[in-house]
């Protein structure tokens, strides 16, 4: 497994901190994954981010994660979620540009989860949404609820930001092909559980191709 530290992307007020994981052979899908609320201590090197990064290229993947606006060396400052959605969608052009031809697949951790599903939900070019930990009491997620692409769902069973009474109610108004994994006795950080997030991932999508949707 390579990891190649890109320094910079474009973004739109400035330049992106990225940094690309890589799998050892030929990718099969290429991955953009958002990271959790900058204002609560999120970035690309979140516990959970950088776990679930790790399991998705183990699986085949070339992953990209980003530092939104504000964060670390990327340009700006914290937007309340517009700016971040222009952040993502930069990335996801940067993605699609350099990885032609194979699938995209939009991912991301509690605030990124809302983040990337929505922008994915509304990009022809993504054709899988993976939300881990999704802030279904504070976002709509409306597009995503409309979307009829592949959705996949990670959530801790003793989440105490979201509880998983809501992420079911939200999982029932979402359209096949769905599918939810609870992690029993997981907080909203999966503190101490982190490594499940990854083995989750890794048994959804290993053999998961949106071409056989």
């Amino acid at each position: 497994m390579l990891a190649e530290i890109v320094r910079e992307i474009p973004g739109p007020v400035g330049s992106l901190e990225v940094l690309i994981d890589r799998p050892p052979g030929e990718p099969r899908a290429a991955v953009v994954f958002a990271h959790p609320l900058p204002t609560e201590g999120g970035s690309m090197h979140t516990k959970v981010v950088f776990q679930a990064a790790k399991a998705l290229t183990r699986i085949g993947c070339v992953v990209l994660r980003f530092n939104f606006r504000g964060v670390g060396q990327s340009s700006g400052q914290w937007d309340e979620g517009r700016g971040e959605m222009e952040d993502y969608r930069a990335a996801v052009a940067y993605m699609a540009g350099r990885y032609n031809g194979l699938e995209l697949w939009a991912a991301g951790f509690s605030f990124g989860s809302y983040i990337a599903m929505t922008a994915g939900a509304d990009d022809d070019r993504i054709c899988a949404l993976i939300g881990i930990a999704p802030p279904v009491d504070r976002y709509e997620f409306a597009s995503v609820k409309l979307s009829s692409k592949p959705k996949f769902i990670v959530h801790g069973e003793q989440d105490e930001l979201i509880s998983m009474k809501l992420v079911r109610h939200f999982y029932a108004q979402l359209q096949e092909p769905k599918e939810l994994i609870e992690i029993d006795r997981a907080d909203h950080l999966f503190d101490g559980q982190t490594s499940e997030v990854g083995d989750a991932l890794e048994g959804l999508l290993a053999d998961f191709t949106c071409k056989t949707q």
